[in-house]
């Protein structure tokens, strides 16, 4: 970033922060009384197909919140763990919709229209700022291109970057399967010690840690197997582990010292 780019950011957050003292001056910055009951994309999902007219006869009303990705002062885009849609400011939510910024975050009570383009848009019947957001979101555009502020600042990344939040929804929808094929089979997921006195399941180099009570050493753990098979021994037939293991070694895109591994056995 340049000195230029720096000093830009810094008079943003310098003014952001100034309408912030403004709010807390004049009530609640930060209410929480706001209640929503619908996800941007289930509205997508279930009214995308309808047509302009029969939207307008079914007169449905819902309460969105997300964070402000688009403004232009008649309407703007907000977006939430599911995905964006638009809401539209009419003549009353003119003098709240200027004082908005690019990821503020927002409450939205309103009918729901489809635009003449056929995106769908929520009136702001009611609305309220939940959330003032002091920094300023990249570039729209351009995005957070710089790799290693995308793994430092991975909320930045999230917020902006589609691709990196499928891929952690994609994580979690794996992880579940997992889950879920291991319970039908009867196997019984269990914990066992991250701190252990021998590291032990493994050949690598373990990570060492001071135990202040016991006054002795310990260390992270390097693998789940050896408690594993203690409970396989005390009868627990099939058991498994899906948790974080800890290798002090090597450092690259393919591995990193601290990673979640699945471990499991059956008698």
């Amino acid at each position: 970033m340049s000195e230029t780019q720096k000093v830009d950011e810094n008079r943003l957050i310098a003014e952001r922060r100034e309408k912030l003292n403004a709010l807390r001056e004049a009530g609640n910055a930060f209410p929480n009384s706001f209640r929503r009951d619908s996800y941007a994309q289930d509205l997508q999902d279930k009214y995308g197909d309808y047509s302009k007219e029969a939207l307008e006869a079914e007169k449905i009303t819902v309460s969105i919140a997300g964070r402000v990705m688009l403004n232009r002062g008649s309407f703007g885009v907000v977006q939430d763990m599911s995905g964006r849609i638009q809401f539209y400011v009419n003549k009353e939510a003119r003098a709240f919709a200027k004082e908005l910024d690019l990821g503020d975050i927002i409450g939205v009570k309103g009918q729901l229209h489809k635009s003449g383009k056929g995106d769908l848009y929520v009136d702001l019947g009611e609305y309220q700022l939940l959330t003032k957001s002091l920094r300023p979101l990249p570039d729209k555009h351009k995005g957070l291109q710089d790799t290693e502020m995308r793994y430092r600042q991975r909320y930045v990344d999230l917020i902006t970057n589609e691709q990196s939040r499928k891929v952690f929804e994609a994580r979690v929808k794996i992880v579940a399967g997992i889950r879920k094929y291991l319970a039908d089979r009867r196997f019984m997921e269990v914990e066992t010690p991250m701190l252990q006195v021998i590291p032990g399941g493994a050949s690598a180099r373990p990570f060492i840690t001071h135990h202040n009570a016991l006054d002795r050493d310990m260390y992270l753990r390097i693998a789940p197997e050896l408690y594993l098979k203690r409970l396989v021994v005390g009868g627990f037939e099939r058991v498994f582990e899906i948790n974080r293991n800890f290798r002090n070694e090597g450092l690259s895109t393919r591995h990193n010292p601290e990673f979640t591994m699945i471990e499991f056995y059956q008698a």
